[in-house]
């Protein structure tokens, strides 16, 4: 089996704006490298591009446990809903240590009422082939993985979804996407 769930986070957090003032899609496809790095101490870089397809990619360089190098391409992307599926390099412990894992991003935002609205970030890291034949070769139960998987990912996305929900209400405020 090489399709296996090896960790998986929810956060929340309150954005001080409308609903209809918000557009997850534009946010997440227009973030710079500096505000993608403000989100979180481990962000090191983020960008935009297009796949050869056409799809719109969010590529972004963070320390997660691992480094992790990622493609996220756009499977869903609406303005209250985006679903944001890559491939990823992890690298780490050491740098010849790179494997493959699925990482699905997604986020939604759900109106409280008027003026507020709640941002909920879903993070969920999948096993790729090779991963479960890299542990095996380290001598590393799947279960010691998972949980170290577990721990890194619930810290990080609880740092950076009430900074990412910061960005987006800010510019929401601003009207940026009218």
């Amino acid at each position: 089996m090489t399709d296996r769930v090896l960790a998986e986070s929810v956060s929340e957090a309150t954005i001080q704006a409308p609903l209809p003032a918000i557009d997850l899609a534009e946010w997440v496809f227009t973030l710079t490298d500096s505000e993608y790095q403000a989100c979180s101490r481990n962000h090191i870089a983020g960008a935009t591009t297009l796949t050869p397809e056409g799809k719109r990619m969010s590529v972004n360089v963070e320390q997660v446990g691992n480094l992790m190098v990622q493609h996220y391409v756009e499977d869903i992307a609406e303005r209250s809903h985006c679903r944001l599926v890559s491939l990823s390099d992890s690298i780490g412990p050491d740098i010849g240590a790179r494997v493959k894992l699925t990482v699905i991003w997604e986020f939604t935002a759900e109106a409280v009422d008027a003026g507020t609205t709640r941002f909920i970030n879903r993070v969920e890291v999948r096993t790729a082939p090779g991963y479960l034949e890299a542990l095996e070769g380290r001598g590393v139960p799947f279960a010691v993985a998972s949980e170290a998987a577990q721990k890194a990912l619930s810290a990080h996305n609880a740092e950076e979804t009430p900074l990412f929900a910061r960005d987006i209400e800010r510019k929401a405020r601003a009207d940026r996407w009218g």
